[in-house]
């Protein structure tokens, strides 16, 4: 009974530290240094995907758990000192219908909330804004469908080129800019090979297939701006394709989108950022 219990309050223990430390360490937007958990929700979606992760965790350690708690028991009552004499039982109506039910309890209470969540995922809301991007050896082009012809490339920023506050190989030169509180599907199609668009703080990661449009959709409910990367090995700079996303408010978005649209609706792109793009493709 006292290896019981010791085995029940530490699991409890354990628990409560880890999700404790996952909370404190994640950051909101992007990774930080030994880092235990996800990153902060910023989406509903995200939200649900961290409540349903941290619900199996709970589910996993406590099967472990009962499993090691067994082996235990099974060490210490019936080795060949303790039972001299083994039982001769081959068979135990109550146990046998109990270890059918209880998986399939334990099945049953995961499928529901899963199949719910990846409903939520792929049902797409009627959108406030629609946001194209194209993924490109090795970087991202965005467009705003609803909002005027006009693309733009988001090409990593150099270390030379970064500000302080801005985390390396994470950081671009041109943002993906959207409205908080506003739902925005992301339309998402490849140029040359297969891409992937992935933000983990929104919960989204979707194929970015030559050919082929594919949707998703987040809303973001805090200012900031928050990274993802390209998901998917799509050559040697795979690792140098960030995603950054800036989440401003419906009044700065509308002013960003007055400008973007001066700056590229003639279609014409940064020289710097071409000249950039050509050096990217050389190396």
């Amino acid at each position: 009974m006292q290896v019981q219990r010791f085995l029940i309050a530490f699991a409890w223990a354990a628990a409560a530290v880890l999700a404790v430390s996952a909370q404190a360490i994640a950051s909101t937007g992007q990774p930080s240094s030994w880092q235990l958990g996800l990153q902060a929700a910023a989406t509903p979606v995200m939200e649900n995907i961290a409540w349903f992760h941290n619900l199996l965790l709970y589910i996993i350690t406590a099967i472990s758990l009962f499993v090691l708690l067994l082996l235990v028991i099974v060490m210490v009552r019936f080795n060949a000192r303790s039972n001299p004499t083994p039982s001769k039982t081959t068979h135990n109506t109550l146990l046998e219908v109990a270890w059918t039910v209880i998986p399939v309890l334990v099945l049953v209470t995961i499928a529901v909330p899963s199949f719910r969540l990846l409903f939520f995922q792929q049902a797409i809301p009627q959108a406030d804004v629609t946001v194209k991007a194209t993924g490109k050896q090795w970087f991202w082009s965005y467009s705003y469908p609803d909002h005027g012809k006009f693309e733009f490339d988001s090409l990593m920023l150099q270390d030379k080129d970064r500000k302080p506050n801005q985390p390396r190989l994470l950081a671009v030169d041109n943002d993906l800019v959207v409205p908080v509180n506003k739902v925005v599907r992301v339309q998402v199609i490849g140029a040359d090979v297969i891409h992937a668009f992935a933000v983990p703080a929104f919960g989204i990661k979707i194929d970015a297939v030559p050919g082929r449009l594919n949707e998703t959709w987040f809303k973001a409910e805090r200012e900031g701006v928050y990274y993802g990367q390209c998901s998917e090995l799509c050559g040697k700079d795979h690792a140098f394709m960030p995603i950054a996303v800036r989440v401003v408010s419906d009044r700065e978005f509308a002013a960003w989108i007055e400008e973007t649209k001066k700056k590229y609706a003639t279609g014409a792109r940064d020289p710097l950022t071409v000249a950039a793009r050509e050096v990217r493709t050389e190396h």
